[in-house]
């Protein structure tokens, strides 16, 4: 009898339900019997003991299923050391939970954040197995994760949607996509959907070179311009400010987010008609697309063999598309950012999209 725990943290995404239906599917496959305990809410589940014992039952029909039939919250892993509001030591307690339940297991689905508190886990003497969930695809050692192509697809569409309506009328369209950290999800959408201009964190921007785009675009009779622009877009100058000193800039910015400050900055240079939209969480929700769902799948399948095959202590990932078994200690507190002199951003600016720099 083999005993595994699964739970996901972090944001929600497309596919997790494929990703954990993949590694039951395998394990009730295989040559032992299972009993498998779903922990709800994410580590807090782990920590407080609330979990659900589930059956290979729970796991059908939720190939197609957007969300997480375990549910998700976020657990930082800069405080996980530190007692809860009661005096409980969390990483004890999950220890405990883990050694009460006579766990062989856990499997754990989510993004850096995740990552990094599996990678204690493992460090504590648990038998750890590590999915890559996230819409951002910054996780370090894997080319992809479940999650991303759903969400290129609905940022894709969005896109798509304003192109008609900023034709219609002559206008600048920004459209925000997610990502704080890196551009992945931008980059993607934005060449997908054919923006003219792309903002993302990895190139911090000038405003006078955006506006040197619209400009260029005008002149040569296009009656709009398409900007793509991550959340976690910079200018040069605020670029240079130290962490401090930027956040207390942004505690004063009248602006919500970063496409209305470059909207209103183009507005006042250009006397142009500026329009922001922000699909936000749309591009989390929803179900995965077809692409998702056979990659969580394969990566589910990958996780179920490494327990059958008494493994532990990697993440499952992808690489020149093959899943590869990566040690959980190279990928913990590792992002993967898009380098500046990336082939996909040279090949955009062949294209004629222009990053603002």
């Amino acid at each position: 009898m083999k005993r595994i725990g699964m739970l996901t943290s972090g944001g929600d995404c497309q596919a997790l339900n494929a990703a954990m239906r993949g590694v039951v599917k395998t394990l009730l496959n295989g040559p032992e019997e299972v009993e498998i305990y779903g922990f709800l809410d994410g580590y807090k589940g782990l920590i407080y003991g609330k979990f659900q014992m589930l059956t290979g039952k729970d796991f059908s029909g939720i190939l197609t299923k957007g969300g997480t039939i375990l549910g998700t919250s976020r657990t930082p892993f800069k405080t996980i050391q530190d007692p809860d509001e009661k005096g409980l030591n969390k990483v004890d307690a999950m220890k405990q939970n883990y050694y009460k339940l006579q766990l062989d297991c856990l499997v754990i689905l989510g993004g850096n954040g995740t990552h990094k508190t599996a990678n204690l886990l493992r460090q504590e003497g648990l038998n750890i197995i590590t999915l890559p969930k996230t819409i951002d695809n910054d996780l370090w050692g894997t080319d992809m994760t479940f999650g991303f192509q759903s969400a290129v697809d609905i940022a894709t569409d969005a896109i798509d949607y304003i192109h008609t309506t900023a034709a219609s009328h002559g206008r600048v369209f920004i459209v925000e996509v997610m990502g704080h950290k890196v551009g992945w999800l931008t980059l993607n959408a934005g060449m997908a959907g054919g923006a003219d201009i792309i903002l993302i964190p990895e190139i911090p921007y000038d405003i006078d070179k955006v506006v040197d785009k619209i400009e260029e675009r005008d002149k040569r009779g296009s009656r709009f311009t398409i900007i793509a622009v991550a959340e976690g877009a910079i200018s040069k100058e605020d670029a240079k400010l130290s962490k401090k000193d930027y956040k207390k800039k942004m505690e004063k910015n009248p602006h919500p987010s970063v496409s209305y400050e470059v909207a209103a900055a183009i507005q006042k240079k250009t006397g142009r008609e500026v329009r922001v939209t922000v699909p936000g969480h749309m591009q989390r929700g929803g179900s995965p697309c077809p692409y998702d769902r056979v990659f969580a799948s394969r990566l589910g399948a990958e996780a179920g063999k490494l327990i059958l095959d008494g493994q532990f202590g990697f993440m499952v990932g992808y690489k020149n598309r093959e899943v590869v078994r990566v040690p959980l200690e190279d990928v913990a507190g590792k992002l993967k950012a898009i380098s500046p002199d990336a082939t996909i951003v040279q090949e955009a600016r062949l294209l004629g999209i222009s990053f603002g720099n």
